[in-house]
């Protein structure tokens, strides 16, 4: 069912290695909150990366719902994970109505 959106995924331009996550909100660290400075994403980066872990949010939820229709899932478990997804969900659809309307903005200045 999710596996429909996975293109979304494709616009990172990182692919995520096992383990080793790197998203967009642990690389955006004030400056001297930590000891080193973080290596700045482009904007791509940034949406892919956001687009990959909304993808991710869906699989687990819908892994949860499976998990609950066989019985072995809480029913608490199941509402956390389908909130968070949603929550992500809306997220990602806020960001993209967002950007659209900035590019129809921009198309519309007269040069």
């Amino acid at each position: 069912m999710i596996d429909a959106i996975q293109s979304v995924g494709a616009f990172s331009a990182i692919r995520e290695t096992e383990g080793t996550s790197l998203t967009a909100s642990s690389s955006l660290v004030a400056p001297g909150a930590g000891a080193s400075v973080p290596q700045s994403q482009s904007f791509a980066e940034v949406l892919g990366n956001m687009a990959s872990d909304t993808i991710r949010s869906m699989k687990s939820a819908e892994g949860a719902s499976l998990q609950a229709v066989r019985g072995e899932a809480n029913t608490r478990e199941v509402i956390d994970a389908v909130m968070s997804a949603e929550q992500s969900l809306q997220t990602a659809l806020a960001i993209r109505d967002k950007v659209v309307s900035a590019y129809l903005e921009i198309a519309r200045m007269q040069i």
